[in-house]
């Protein structure tokens, strides 16, 4: 018997998500935001979520919210800007799942992504096995980086 995954599905965030979004980021960043020495009050924690709202999307499973992609795209890479996942529902491969999604877009556009992730996070290993490459780091955070693969040649006959 094969053990069919949840659907997975994004959808552009609206104002109506904002609230849901909001209580998403502090139960999701406040823990690794208070270790870096970051500001966790809610105007901060606001500041951030509204930041490239534009490119804010809802992961649903099954069509409920389960948390939150933020990525777009430059002339010369991918960005992704946050992940975050509802902690019960963390663990499952929501995540990468969310992630893979950018990851195969930026194959067909032939671009990196990259992002940046809070040092002690434990999101830094889902990264590591997507493939992401410490690119550089300050005090608090590393930079990071997925180059993706050049398209296999073919070979003229």
């Amino acid at each position: 018997m094969t053990v069919q995954e949840p659907a997975l599905t994004l959808r552009p965030a609206t104002h109506a998500d904002e609230a849901f979004l909001f209580e998403l980021r502090k139960a999701t960043m406040t823990e690794h935001l208070t270790r870096v020495g970051e500001a966790v009050d809610d105007a901060a924690h606001r500041a951030r979520l509204l930041h490239r709202y534009d490119a804010a999307q809802v992961i649903c499973i099954d069509g409920a919210p389960a948390g939150l992609l933020k990525a777009y795209r430059t002339d010369t890479e991918w960005v992704v800007v946050q992940v975050q996942i509802v902690p019960a529902r963390q663990g499952h491969g929501i995540g990468a799942r969310a992630l893979q999604a950018v990851l195969r877009i930026a194959q067909t556009d032939a671009l990196p992504v990259t992002l940046k992730v809070l040092k002690g996070n434990p999101a830094k290993r889902l990264y590591d096995r997507l493939g992401f490459k410490i690119d550089g780091e300050d005090e608090t955070q590393f930079y990071m980086r997925y180059t993706p693969r050049a398209p296999a040649e073919t070979e003229a006959e």
